[in-house]
């Protein structure tokens, strides 16, 4: 598949055949479930003449069909474009494609979904990740370029690690989340995956800065890190040890190979710990479950989509939203509403605020000592469908993940390897809040130095 930057340089007149092979590679491996839609030739799908992208099916762009992967909003389409998609439109890229997912982006293994679950290129018995696993399965599977995917406690960086593919989570605010359908709207990012750490670059390049629309959008200088990345520049890398252990033996052994790998290439390797990681995922399924329960309850009948039968106003609600959601999007409205109901406010909720400015603080200090930080992205490589058997396992899935959600940072998902089975391995880097440009540079040397 040819990359992101690769595309671009194209001329103007060689676009229609690019998206026709694409179309034909996306027909061959239909059955991955990436795609929501089969692409056609309708004007909804034609309807940019840039590099084609494929966009995640949270993300608006005007007149498509958005669904979040739910019954709730079929039939309705978007009045309007993202502002991560006016930044792509503007920048000689256009959507191609909706891609499948978890259900409002609740889960890690894009089961589900209304329509079907999506497959793991590598194996078809294996999930991709979730819950951004239609871009992630589409861009390692080679039928997208690169891909448009929303990270809320890891939607982005896991499926990508699953996937072989790189993936990318800004720092909260850098990329506008106007157009974005809100889970959890103080975790919630939109972000690249990509076939490398350079295409990476670029696409948030292109679709970062701010919005005056979004009012968490952060009015900081809009700094270009693709024209500037550095590979060769020297930094303290630190690893978090109290981590390692709880990883399966293959991750830990990338991990091994990765550090000496960094060490060999200049890089400096300290040793740090943080919180145990049960407690992250505790903070992080409290607060996004009550703001899920929030953003969500605007989903009712009246003003999207599906529309149940009821004998009065109280019963079309009810109808509409028992038959509109899925389990799981079920199971998280009411763990939300749970933590926000009054006797249980202060106990969770306030508790859970104040855990997460911890772990912000324990990164602080970490950065004191380290430009960045190298963590595993999850204890396995991609698991098979089925072998979960609670949720709370497929929420442990998420524990390397969340941390950096909760604090606001960014973090790439590199791939480092296959296990024995010839499935992908990635660990991912975290930086300083808004200093992508020494996430990248690290991402390309730790690409580079594997290679």
């Amino acid at each position: 598949m040819i990359t992101l930057k690769e595309a671009l340089a194209l001329p103007k007149e060689e676009l229609p055949n690019l998206k026709q092979d694409l179309k034909a590679k996306i027909n061959e491996k239909k059955e991955l479930g990436a795609y929501i839609e089969q692409l056609t030739d309708s004007e909804i799908y034609e309807s940019g003449e840039g590099v084609p992208i494929l966009v995640k099916d949270n993300i608006n762009v005007k007149d498509w069909d958005i669904t979040c992967a739910s019954k709730i909003l079929q039939g309705y389409k978007s009045p309007y474009n993202a502002g991560a998609v006016e930044n792509m439109l503007a920048n000689n890229l256009s959507p191609f494609g909706r891609a499948n997912m978890d259900e409002f982006a609740m889960g890690s293994s894009t089961e589900n979904s209304f329509y079907g679950k999506t497959l793991n290129p590598f194996n078809s018995n294996c999930v991709p990740g979730g819950s951004s696993g239609g871009s992630a399965s589409a861009v390692g599977g080679k039928i997208a370029i690169a891909a448009l995917g929303s990270d809320t406690g890891g939607s982005i960086r896991q499926p990508a690690s699953f996937c072989g593919c790189v993936g990318m989570k800004p720092t909260y605010g850098r990329v506008s989340r106007y157009g974005l359908v809100a889970f959890s709207s103080s975790l919630d990012q939109i972000g690249p995956l990509t076939q490398n750490v350079e295409d990476a670059s670029i696409l948030y390049d292109i679709i970062s800065g701010y919005d005056k629309r979004d009012s968490t959008s952060a009015n900081v200088e809009y700094t270009q890190t693709s024209k500037n990345l550095n590979p060769d520049k020297k930094m303290t890398i630190a690893v978090i040890e109290n981590y390692l252990n709880e990883a399966s033996i293959e991750i830990q052994n990338s991990i091994r190979t990765s550090i000496k790998a960094l060490e060999e290439a200049g890089h400096k390797i300290v040793y740090k710990n943080m919180l145990n990681n049960k407690q992250h995922v505790a903070t992080y399924y409290i607060v996004a479950t009550a703001e899920a329960s929030a953003n969500l309850s605007r989903f009712d009948g009246v003003k999207y989509g599906f529309r149940a039968d009821g004998k009065n106003l109280k019963e079309m609600y009810e109808n509409t939203r028992t038959e509109g959601f899925g389990d799981e999007v079920k199971r998280r409205i009411l763990l939300g509403a749970f933590v926000l109901s009054s006797g249980y406010y202060d106990a969770y909720y306030v508790k859970a605020q104040k855990v997460r400015q911890i772990i912000k603080n324990e990164y602080d200090e970490i950065f004191k000592d380290a430009d960045l930080i190298l963590a595993p992205v999850s204890p396995t490589s991609a698991f098979e469908f089925g072998s979960k058997k609670s949720p709370l396992e497929m929420y442990l899935s998420d524990i390397y993940t969340i941390s950096t959600n909760l604090a606001g940072l960014p973090a790439i998902s590199v791939p480092t390897g296959f296990d024995k089975n010839g499935m992908p391995l990635s660990l991912q880097l975290i930086s300083k809040a808004f200093d992508e440009q020494t996430l990248f540079d690290g991402a390309l040397s730790l690409e580079r130095s594997l290679k």
